[in-house]
């Protein structure tokens, strides 16, 4: 799968005319921000990425008005690479939702979102990590 070019972006979050989508909460990650040293020979302890964190703010996104009124739903996963810096490097499609307008709100909305970095070892670090968008009719 391919990302999405970034040139494709259309500005749907920041129309507001949609009603916003149930976000599938990312997979949990420890919430400390130190960690305990590795006991000998194991490997360093790995932390994912998180986009869930009360303090990033990050909304959900929102649902496409013409896909809302087609009745159009599914899941989206994006691989997203988060820098040292909590913010989206990139984004690649790993599962599409069956539309392109609700994998077009997802991408725009996973590259707008900060994320607390990854770590190895207590070491901060470019990482990878899973983000699903569960894309389901308002009611």
């Amino acid at each position: 799968a391919s990302p999405v070019p970034p040139a494709a972006q259309a500005s749907l979050l920041a129309a507001g005319k949609a009603s916003p989508a149930q976000v599938a909460a990312p997979e949990p990650v420890a919430t400390s921000r130190t960690a305990a040293p590795p006991p000998s020979g194991a490997p360093p302890a790995l932390q994912l990425p998180s986009s869930n964190a009360d303090y990033l703010h990050n909304p959900k996104p929102a649902y496409p008005a013409l896909s809302a009124r087609l009745g159009e739903a599914g899941r989206t996963v994006y691989k997203v690479w988060v820098g040292v810096d909590g913010k989206p490097q990139r984004a690649e499609l790993v599962s599409s939702s069956g539309f392109a307008r609700l994998d077009q709100a997802a991408y725009e909305t996973v590259m707008s979102w900060r994320y607390v970095p990854g770590q190895r070892g207590g070491v901060v670090e470019l990482m990878d990590f899973n983000v699903p968008i569960r894309w389901e009719m308002p009611q």
